[in-house]
């Protein structure tokens, strides 16, 4: 019996098949809806204003805004990496469809795409995502009358932090970088190979032997003397190198960028952990990741997690499931009983006026905030009360905004859910969390806008 190609089909075909498949796209396919709705000239208009903003200047070649901004529109909606939206982009009709690419073969890599929400920032994200929202109250698909808001916290992917991981980190990560910083760090090596090895020695005794209090204490302080020797050590090398920075090219320049960031963030962390060596208690301030040093503890008292680490967020929803949010810059600033007002405010800002029925749970309750929500013109206050405090609505009104408010926790958990991933993103700066928890809302406000469309026109949705 002959032998033929494994793979092959046995009857070759008389005329070579066509690589280039032509497709009619359905009406009611998600993503044509979509693409057919969002006023891309406003996005444009809001893009182009954030990069005038942050870069020097125009020169370079002009940016592919459309097919960008509906690159991350895809990425909101499909929650893909960066490599594998490229490839959809590439090869999915409605995905091209989306970025307006239908009529050329050009399509943007994966670092294009990536490069331009790192420019965007969460800044420019929340811009897009405003506008997105504003359409939807345009076109009667989200109601301004009525409001409610919460504070989250969006949970960085970041091991759960301890003072000996996070020596162990500095020590690995200044292994790793100091040899691709240059010659310059090769004294740095000399000099402190010995310690490194004694650190390395000292993490496997915390973690096998030291069974008890007093013994993880002992061990710990020893860590931190070591510890403090190469961060000594590493600051001397920074200081020498300085002439020969400008020679390095490439990994090289990114590893000494990495070096200072961890001498720096090591300065600050190790009089934290003497103070609690010495007390017993946590610093105020205190660095829970040494590579994304703008991360805090955030206590919310939930059944089986009761602490959160990461960042603050306050969420407003709009009647209809269109949703607003904005980051915290640092741990005190978006406080319930600031939110509470800060929210109705950021919502005069945008739709020239306030809410008329407004609700918050009780944390945010004072009368100080009752009277200034009336102030901005809220007419049916639904702060829930503290204690014995009778509530500032009744009958429909109390039980609208009631159920309003335990919408709003769908919300919250829907962006943190698998679909959108606003919880432990891939993302390894406080900045780019910030761009990945807007990219999260944006995606849930698409998707509402779509099924709102579709509704409006009695459209179904293909599957």
């Amino acid at each position: 019996m002959p032998r033929r190609d494994s793979g092959r089909s046995r009857q070759p075909e008389l005329f070579p098949r066509s690589k280039r498949p032509t497709i009619q796209l359905p009406e009611n396919h998600p993503i044509v809806v979509l693409t057919d709705n969002v006023d891309w000239t406003e996005m444009e208009t809001r893009a182009e204003k954030i990069r005038e903003r942050k870069l020097k200047n125009a020169a370079g070649r002009p940016p592919h805004l459309r097919a960008t901004l509906g690159a991350l529109a895809l990425m909101a909606i499909r929650n893909r990496p960066y490599r594998d939206l490229e490839d959809q982009i590439r090869y999915y009709a409605p995905a091209r469809y989306l970025c307006g690419l239908t009529e050329t073969d050009w399509t943007p890599d994966f670092t294009t795409v990536h490069d331009f929400a790192q420019l965007m920032g969460e800044d420019g994200l929340r811009l897009i995502n405003e506008s997105v929202v504003q359409q939807a109250v345009a076109l009667g698909l989200a109601d301004t009358t009525v409001a409610v808001a919460d504070v989250t916290a969006q949970e960085a992917a970041i091991p759960h932090p301890n003072e000996m991981g996070l020596l162990a980190s500095f020590v690995r990560s200044v292994e790793s970088a100091a040899s691709k910083a240059g010659r310059a760090f090769k004294g740095l090596f000399a000099k402190v190979a010995g310690t490194i090895q004694a650190a390395k020695k000292k993490v496997r005794e915390h973690r096998l032997f030291a069974k008890t209090k007093q013994a993880r204490l002992r061990v710990l302080s020893q860590m931190t003397n070591l510890v403090e020797g190469i961060t000594a050590a590493l600051g001397k090398a920074l200081d020498a190198s300085r002439s020969a920075a400008g020679k390095l090219r490439g990994y090289g320049v990114v590893a000494r960028r990495k070096l200072i960031q961890l001498n720096d963030t090591m300065e600050r962390l190790l009089p934290q952990i003497r103070y609690w060596l010495r007390t017993g208690y946590v610093a105020a301030g205190k660095i829970i990741n040494l590579h994304i040093p703008e991360l805090y503890s955030i206590v919310r008292g939930k059944v089986g997690k009761t602490v959160e680490f990461g960042l603050s967020w306050g969420i407003t929803r709009l009647k209809g499931g269109f949703v607003l949010a904005t980051v915290a810059q640092n741990k005190g600033e978006l406080h319930d009983s600031r939110f509470a007002v800060r929210a109705v405010e950021k919502l005069a800002e945008l739709f020239g006026k306030a809410p008329r029925s407004y609700a918050y749970d009780r944390a945010g309750y004072s009368t100080k905030n009752i009277e200034r929500l009336r102030g901005l013109g809220v007419r049916d206050v639904g702060l829930a009360p503290l204690g014995r405090a009778a509530w500032q609505v009744k009958g429909h009104v109390k039980e609208q905004l009631i159920a309003e408010r335990a919408l709003i926790e769908g919300s919250i958990g829907t962006i943190k859910g698998l679909k959108y991933r606003f919880n432990r993103p891939a993302a390894r700066s406080a900045p780019m969390m910030g761009v990945c928890g807007q990219r999260a809302v944006l995606g849930l406000n698409l998707t509402k806008l779509v099924r709102g469309i579709a509704e409006k026109r009695e459209l179904t949705l293909a599957a």
